[in-house]
């Protein structure tokens, strides 16, 4: 499915955010800091959006790592960072099973991917190991937003408006666009997500709520004793 709509992911996603979705990343870029020095990492990085916006904030000694299980995803991150000059590391490679050793990596990031791993508390508890004790975790996600009026209107626009035109866009065969909504609307958030985040071993979760809530950027911090 997402190694259909690589080639128009980028588009369609700007279309059906209004390019909203660019500054929920500049807001989790600043949220959540990059390192002076150290390391990044991003799960399920896609085209590698966000791991691009920490490669032009984050300093020269500073190593950016871009992690994905769709390869055509990586190619065009691949593609993208070759024009901006902004040096990423892609690796293919599976969010439940990282290839990477014990706290490598001072932040720990993952931008409209945690719902796509198939456990999440496996995803988690991964993200979890690899991050330092006393590094962060910054997961943007979806969300569906507390107030009524909103909720109902953002509800509608995700079920009738976004699957039919991202699915036609994209030219996918897989109803893509319609998975979207399903997956936002099933996915734990709020409380339920912090207590997931909690038991992977972070601790100090703070959720930030962006655009009314249809986004929700959570910050936590490894626990030193996990």
């Amino acid at each position: 499915m997402f190694a259909e709509i690589a080639p128009r992911y980028d588009a369609v996603n700007r279309m059906l955010s209004g390019g909203i979705d660019i500054w929920w990343r500049r807001v989790t870029v600043s949220r959540a800091a990059p390192p002076t020095t150290g390391a990044i990492l991003d799960i399920c990085t896609g085209t590698g959006d966000l791991a691009l916006a920490y490669a032009a904030k984050a300093g020269p000694r500073v190593r950016v790592v871009a992690s994905d299980f769709c390869l055509p995803m990586l190619d065009r991150g691949v593609e993208k960072s070759r024009a901006r000059g902004l040096p990423v590391e892609w690796v293919e490679a599976d969010a439940m099973d990282l290839p990477f050793p014990d706290a490598t990596f001072d932040l720990v990031t993952v931008a409209f991917g945690l719902r796509n791993i198939a456990e999440t508390e496996r995803g988690l508890a991964e993200m979890a190991r690899v991050c330092k004790p006393g590094g962060r975790l910054a997961i943007l996600e979806f969300s569906l937003p507390s107030n009524p009026i909103i909720r109902r209107s953002y509800l509608w626009y995700f079920r009738n408006v976004l699957p039919r035109l991202g699915n036609a866009v994209a030219r996918n065969h897989a109803d893509a666009y319609s998975y979207l909504n399903q997956s936002v609307e099933e996915f734990p958030s709020g409380q339920a997500l912090v207590e997931l985040i909690t038991a992977a071993g972070f601790d100090r979760v703070e959720q930030i709520p962006l655009s009314f809530g249809i986004a929700t950027l959570s910050i936590a911090t490894k626990g030193t004793a996990t």
